[in-house]
């Protein structure tokens, strides 16, 4: 089974070597080494439909499970109602309300390609604005994180909860990995090809 710690280091990988400060803070709340007062945090149908067809972007249903299959959209509202605090839930709300306001459910796949797109890059002008900052994760793990003076921004905060509600779930875990659940001796495997999954134990 993969451990907490590997699935982070990969996810931050994906996401350019760091997570943003509160969202390491609310996976060590889910671990129960810290807490958090529960917010009065939730999305209305509507915008459960925006958050859902978002992350449906960022991982898509191919051959393999989508975020919709693997749960992503009620990882996310859970996640940030349990785990975070009011200035990403003020931000979220924010990003979901200026693409509702946007008619982003209303536009075709290549629209809503097209105003993420565009949220990306605005995303990366406001994340220079933030420092990187070395924490203790768990035992002994110092990760890199990203701290800013405000909420981080709703395209981050998106990315971030995807690729970790993906990442954690079983589907996401089956579609991206071989699980061996009992690896046997070790055999070094050089001859990997280009679309073979890796392994997770």
């Amino acid at each position: 089974m993969m451990k907490r710690r590997d699935a982070i280091s990969q996810i931050a990988l994906l996401l350019g070597g760091a997570f943003t400060a509160p969202t390491l803070m609310a996976m060590d709340v889910r671990k129960g080494n810290t807490s958090i007062v529960a917010a009065d945090f939730s999305l209305t149908d509507a915008q459960r439909q925006i958050v859902s067809a978002v992350a449906e972007h960022i991982i898509p249903r191919t051959s393999t499970p989508g975020a919709i299959d693997a749960g992503v959209p009620a990882f996310i509202e859970m996640m940030l109602k349990d785990c975070y605090k009011k200035p990403e839930h003020n931000s979220f709300l924010k990003g979901v309300s200026d693409l509702a306001k946007a008619n982003f459910l209303a536009q075709p796949a290549a629209g809503q390609v097209a105003m993420l797109t565009l949220l990306e890059a605005n995303t990366k002008d406001l994340m220079k604005s933030y420092s990187q900052k070395r924490i203790k994760v768990g035992d002994n793990v110092d990760k890199d994180t990203l701290e800013g003076a405000n909420g981080v921004p709703f395209w981050r905060l998106m990315k971030e909860l995807t690729l970790l509600g993906y990442y954690t779930s079983e589907k996401g875990i089956q579609a991206s990995f071989i699980y061996e659940p009992v690896p046997g001796k070790f055999e070094l495997i050089t001859d990997m090809k280009p679309t073979q999954k890796s392994f997770v134990y």
